[in-house]
């Protein structure tokens, strides 16, 4: 009978019944619902992942930044192309007796390389024929367009209106002429390298 009653006493001590009749163990402690090591693994993945969309983001961005700054680049040389054929060729088509040197000197300001040269040549002579007729002439761009662009030159196409009277002929039928010019970019800006008329 003490057998027995020892026996039950060593049950009793290691086990504890709950209200309903269950078992539970004091030895053994509670599982934890989540381990460590995995939920470290799912941080460290949702970090890579958020650095990876990241990084994709900021370089997609830079590329359409730079996209951007180039096609803004290219468009303000082809307005410097367009602006500066635009003014040689009101130069070019206008000049007044009264002050043919100014307007000679303007020709030359813009112009650069071989047409620079064979107009300072011929300067001279074309303002005393100027003088001696006393020419006036007035242009207006009537258009103006790129033909085409190759590195840093450009040929654009003018048309111009031409307003032209002299001692002979006072009143004289408006001219349209078309141009083609040819313009290169310079440290300064765009100088004017060839000038040739076209039907």
């Amino acid at each position: 009978m003490a057998e027995h009653a020892d026996a039950t006493t060593e049950l009793s001590d290691a086990t504890n019944p709950d209200i309903n009749g269950a078992v539970v163990t004091e030895d053994e402690p509670e599982t934890p619902a989540v381990s460590g090591p995995p939920r470290q693994r799912e941080r460290r993945t949702a970090l890579v992942v958020g650095m990876a969309v990241v990084t994709a983001v900021a370089a997609v961005a830079g590329w359409l930044g730079y996209r951007a700054y180039e096609a803004h680049e290219v468009q303000q040389e082809h307005e410097l192309f367009l602006q500066t054929a635009r003014q040689a060729a009101l130069h070019l088509t206008s000049i007044d007796h009264t002050r043919a040197e100014e307007d000679v000197q303007r020709i030359l300001d813009l112009a650069t390389g071989a047409f620079h040269d064979d107009f300072q040549r011929r300067s001279g002579s074309f303002i005393e024929v100027v003088k001696t007729a006393q020419s006036r002439s007035e242009g207006s761009i009537t258009e103006a367009g790129l033909e085409s662009v190759h590195g840093g030159e450009a040929q654009v196409l003018v048309a111009v209106t031409v307003n032209t009277s002299n001692v002979g002929a006072e009143e004289q039928e408006p001219r349209a002429w078309r141009m083609r010019i040819t313009v290169q970019k310079t440290e300064g800006g765009a100088k004017v390298s060839n000038v040739e008329f076209v039907p």
